[in-house]
């Protein structure tokens, strides 16, 4: 069933089931929803935005092919990680698998190296800041349901993700060299003459801006000691909303019109942008609406009592709840959201760090995908390669990225 509508009748099951009143039922779905949206809706449309205007502009490519140049051929895995890294940030992860996996294949073409190689290493940092950093969705969305904060969330997801990529991209690529594949043409589309690209400090500062405002008014609220009018307008030039209107008006501009790019095709471009992320937002509103069922029902905190007492890191179960349902029905966003549901009860009972939770509930989200995934039938098709072989190198990746992610966390929770 679509997840979008699977949500509400499961809102409604639920509710009915756990003997709420038929009108607070309605009220609650409602409720759930507006209040996730509402505190989501610019961050994601505007994140969307960015995304699609860094892939069309050929920034994205640009900062490909500076990564390439200051890496070079000898390291040319680590460039196409840097890469993923940098561009998997602003763009939503199926935006940035379409964008980045052809310029994968020409790589590879150009220096005769293993296609599934160099693929998984760049791949490994699209996943990890899928599901780790905002402004992505589920990550975001999280933040929102945990009451974290997202610059923090920001801070600590980079310090987990870098040493996580690491591991399940150039490591684990690395048993992959003998695994064959002939991707097919189809999926090697044209890119954009080296003259109509943006220039590379151009194309970095417009991608990355939104993190750099996140977490330099972050880390400035926390050292400065600003006091009054002063740390409230930080505040405000820090909130996530402003962030993104502020790095969607620079784009605007950098990418945009300081390019020559009409404002009619920039409207065309932005508009395209929500058509593409128009179910993402629907989805996220229907795990809001069971997220609301679950606390005005009084199960969600009747489940985090009842887990009380037992001696089990609350960082761990989380992580848990969120793997097993990401492999029972595959979406990343859907396991997220719907593991949130249960365990944001247990944060104020347990005292659990909020930006940590959110970070161990995403790397429960990434775990063991396959056949009922829309990531590993992407994969699978444009690399070309069998069932046996995607499991053998996609659905690990992913599982080594979702249980690197929560040791990461689980360290770093010794460190706060």
């Amino acid at each position: 069933m679509n997840a979008f509508l699977a949500f509400l009748f499961v809102s409604l099951l639920a509710g009915f089931l756990l003997g709420m009143d038929l009108t607070t039922i309605v009220n609650s779905i409602r409720k759930g929803m507006g209040q996730l949206l509402g505190s989501l809706l610019v961050i994601i449309v505007c994140g969307a935005m960015l995304g699609k205007l860094v892939a069309e502009s050929g920034a994205a490519q640009q900062i490909t092919r500076g990564m390439m140049k200051i890496f070079g051929t000898r390291y040319i895995q680590w460039a196409l990680v840097a890469t993923g890294f940098v561009v998997g940030i602003p763009l939503f992860y199926n935006v940035g698998f379409v964008l980045i996996v052809p310029l994968v294949f020409a790589v590879a073409f150009q220096n005769k190296l293993p296609v599934v190689f160099l693929g998984i290493s760049m791949l490994a940092s699209l996943s990890v800041t899928h599901g780790f950093l905002p402004p992505h969705p589920s990550p975001t969305a999280l933040v929102g349901q945990f009451n974290a904060d997202i610059g923090q969330t920001l801070l600590y997801g980079i310090i987990v993700a870098i040493p996580t990529v690491i591991l399940a991209g150039p490591i684990f690529a690395s048993t992959l060299k003998r695994m064959n594949s002939q991707p097919l043409e189809t999926f090697r589309p044209p890119s954009l003459p080296e003259n109509q690209l943006p220039s590379l400090f151009n194309s970095l500062i417009s991608a990355l801006l939104p993190v750099l405002l996140l977490a330099s008014t972050s880390l400035a609220l926390t050292i400065l000691p600003l006091t009054g009018k002063a740390r409230q307008l930080l505040s405000f030039l820090g909130d996530p909303d402003i962030v993104m209107l502020i790095s969607l008006a620079f784009a605007s501009v950098t990418l945009g019109i300081g390019r020559k790019i009409s404002a009619s095709k920039l409207a065309g471009i932005y508009a395209d942008a929500v058509k593409d992320i128009s179910m993402i937002l629907l989805i996220m509103a229907g795990g809001g609406a069971l997220k609301e069922i679950m606390i005005d029902s009084g199960v969600g905190l009747q489940i985090a009592k009842s887990f009380q007492d037992l001696n089990v890191n609350p960082l761990m179960l989380g992580w848990l709840i969120a793997a097993v349902i990401r492999v029972s029905i595959g979406s990343a966003t859907v396991a997220g959201l719907t593991a949130a549901g249960i365990i944001a009860p247990m944060i104020r009972l347990t005292h659990a760090n909020p930006n940590l939770m959110v970070l161990a509930v995403g790397a429960g989200s990434l775990m063991f995908s396959h056949v009922n995934d829309s990531g590993f039938w992407l994969y699978k098709e444009y690399f070309n390669l069998t069932i046996k072989q995607t499991l053998l190198s996609w659905s690990l990746m992913e599982t080594i990225i979702s249980v690197g992610g929560l040791i990461g966390v689980l360290i770093l929770q010794l460190f706060i």
